[in-house]
């Protein structure tokens, strides 16, 4: 390992953070982790209710206004001085268009939420001099891959990857790494699957195929395959960007 604090592979987390809550991915995450007896704090603007009564410490948090975020989070992780992981797990996918069709405002709003707001977020969790073993940021292959038509998202994922990267840098004792978890049946996968064929857009019937298979699993199954593979991320380089999926066929 590179950089940052090695957990052994069978020690469940006692302290997590994560973003993004109510639904998909970080639902399924929160539950898992509380159902493993961790401590688990929480955001997003919608009320888990379902996780808050398994014990998830939540606060309502709408990452895209950097004015009340801020203080709405630091109040919600205050009475910790250590996290042993941290999810940054939130995000927006905006419309499926071309770029030069996109509003400059959906592209200002995609960046606030996908990129700066993981900025603030961090800035706080740091605070305090609280400590953090390890940070991992949910991206995607869209960053890589630049596919027409998923323009403020790409960009977005893309600026996320070395938003981590120079944290990495910076916060030596801490383990960073920028996760693509494959593709998960999300609302965000609902609005992409729904659309109308067009041939611009050749990912949509990758995703249209995907849905409802294997291939696409829900949240908390994608949630249970993710949690045996954050303690491999140690071993990459700190700051490094990730694909699930070739993790798996290298056999890391």
């Amino acid at each position: 390992m590179a950089g940052g604090i090695h957990q052994p592979e069978d020690m469940t987390p006692k302290r997590v953070c994560i973003t993004g809550v109510s639904s998909g991915l970080g639902h399924g995450l929160a539950q898992k982790y509380l159902e493993a007896g961790a401590r688990v704090y929480g955001c997003s603007r919608r009320r888990p209710e379902d996780l808050i009564q398994l014990g998830l410490r939540f606060a309502s948090v709408d990452l895209s206004d950097e004015n009340t975020g801020p203080a709405v989070f630091s109040a919600l992780i205050e009475p910790e001085t250590q996290f042993d992981l941290v999810l940054l797990n939130a995000g927006k996918l905006g419309q499926i268009r071309d770029m030069r069709d996109t509003p400059l405002d959906d592209l200002r709003e995609t960046l606030e939420t996908n990129v700066w707001s993981n900025k603030w977020l961090l800035d706080t969790l740091y605070s305090g001099d609280r400590t953090i073993d390890q940070v991992v940021a949910i991206s995607s292959g869209a960053s890589q891959s630049g596919s027409r038509g998923w323009n403020g998202y790409s960009v977005s994922k893309a600026a996320l990857n070395m938003l981590i990267k120079l944290y990495a840098g910076e916060c030596p004792e801490t383990h960073f790494t920028s996760l693509a978890p494959g593709l998960v049946d999300t609302a965000m996968q609902d609005y992409l699957t729904n659309l109308p064929p067009d041939p611009r857009y050749a990912p949509l019937e990758i995703l249209k195929a995907a849905k409802g298979t294997e291939a696409m699993p829900d949240g908390k199954t994608c949630a249970e395959k993710l949690m045996e593979v954050f303690p491999r991320l140690l071993e990459l380089e700190s700051g490094s960007y990730a694909d699930i999926r070739k993790l798996s066929n290298s056999g890391h």
